[in-house]
């Protein structure tokens, strides 16, 4: 099936379901409604299925999420085989068909199947069932803020000691240089140490030490214990200068190199960058196919305006017209933010790393 992440899907097999399924839809128009061929004609539906089973399982990962009116039981067999990861799951509700409750059932935090409960309930004037335990206790749950601050969850395995040690109210070990985070945080009655943001790279395990809940919040590849929660902002754009007919694997390469030697993560990258001449240059969109990161490419115009650049090329301004393609170009991919990898280069390639500015 088709991936539709943007949407959700609405699934009822009586004609109160379908009544439930409609008055949804009228108010979240992102959303498909498959309906049990036995239904009548009346209820407009993007689908019609003979078997359950059979029609949720190629949608089950195609949506961002699914509403069921029936119950329990029946999503519960019906959905067991299709689970793989909290942290790709769709969001599932089950309404049943009186619509007199909204459960949130799997996928309550990363996939939103609470938010998506709440909305539901608040359409059918339904009452909301949640059950994770940090909502039901008024506690801050570490997935719902990375995920509400665009944070990539590199071990999703610790996020349970983070919200465990919430729950009992015990000691979060905190770097968060950028306070992408901490504020968020900080509205709770939870227990924070804070490690100051100029602590060294060197010392940042030592503090963490080797057990209790530990959060990670920054884009520096550091050794820390399995236990210590690690979230990436993806705020690293990559400029990248290479000759005609360069191969992806000497690109790949020298990029690898450069986070390396730079202590940056991978994960932490946001987008590659180059001058719009490099459009088709097979070896760079190979790059950038392999990393599945987006490419961007400016003008000569564009890099040209690019003000402070620290190592202009005398060669590139003569045979493209500009000082400068990778440092310019990672600097307006970051939207202006700060190079924090200068030029690095090998033969045919050239990569710089610039930083989007934190707000």
């Amino acid at each position: 099936m088709v991936q539709v992440k943007d949407k959700i899907a609405l699934w009822a097999l009586t004609d109160n379901g379908a009544r439930g399924a409609q008055k949804i839809r009228s108010e979240i128009s992102a959303a498909d409604i498959f309906l049990s061929a036995g239904l009548p004609d009346a209820f407009p539906a993007n689908e019609r299925f003979g078997r359950l089973s059979e029609a949720v399982s190629p949608a089950f990962a195609a949506y961002s999420g699914h509403v069921f009116f029936m119950s329990t039981g029946i999503v519960v067999r019906m959905i067991a085989p299709l689970i793989r990861h909290k942290t790709t799951d769709p969001a599932i509700v089950v309404v049943d068909e009186n619509c007199r409750f909204a459960i949130s059932l799997l996928a309550g935090h990363i996939g939103g199947a609470n938010d998506l409960a709440l909305q539901v309930a608040e359409i059918l004037g339904a009452q909301p069932v949640i059950t994770t335990a940090t909502d039901v206790n008024q506690l801050p749950a570490i997935d719902v803020v990375a995920k509400s601050q665009q944070l990539l969850i590199e071990n999703p395995t610790a996020i349970k000691s983070v919200n465990m040690a919430f729950l009992k109210n015990e000691e979060v070990v905190l770097f968060d240089p950028y306070r992408l985070v901490q504020e968020a945080l900080n509205r709770y009655p939870i227990k924070l140490t804070v490690v100051p943001p100029d602590t060294k790279v060197s010392e940042i395990a030592h503090l963490f030490g080797n057990e209790g809940a530990g959060v990670f919040v920054a884009d520096s590849s550091v050794q820390l214990p399995s236990h210590v929660l690690v979230l990436r902002p993806t705020c690293l754009a990559a400029g990248i200068g290479c000759n005609r007919g360069t191969p992806s694997k000497e690109i790949h390469a020298l990029l690898d190199r450069v986070l390396t030697d730079f202590n940056l993560s991978t994960n932490s990258l946001k987008c590659l960058a180059s001058i719009d001449l490099k459009a088709d240059e097979e070896g760079l969109i190979d790059t950038a196919r392999q990393l599945q990161l987006p490419l961007q490419f400016f003008t000569k115009a564009e890099l040209h305006e690019v003000p402070n650049i620290q190592n202009p090329s005398d060669t590139v301004k003569k045979h493209i017209g500009v000082q400068s393609v990778c440092e310019a170009a990672a600097i307006l991919a970051s939207q202006k933010g700060n190079l924090i990898v200068p030029k690095q280069k090998t033969r045919n390639v050239t990569v710089a790393i610039a930083r989007t500015p934190y707000s």
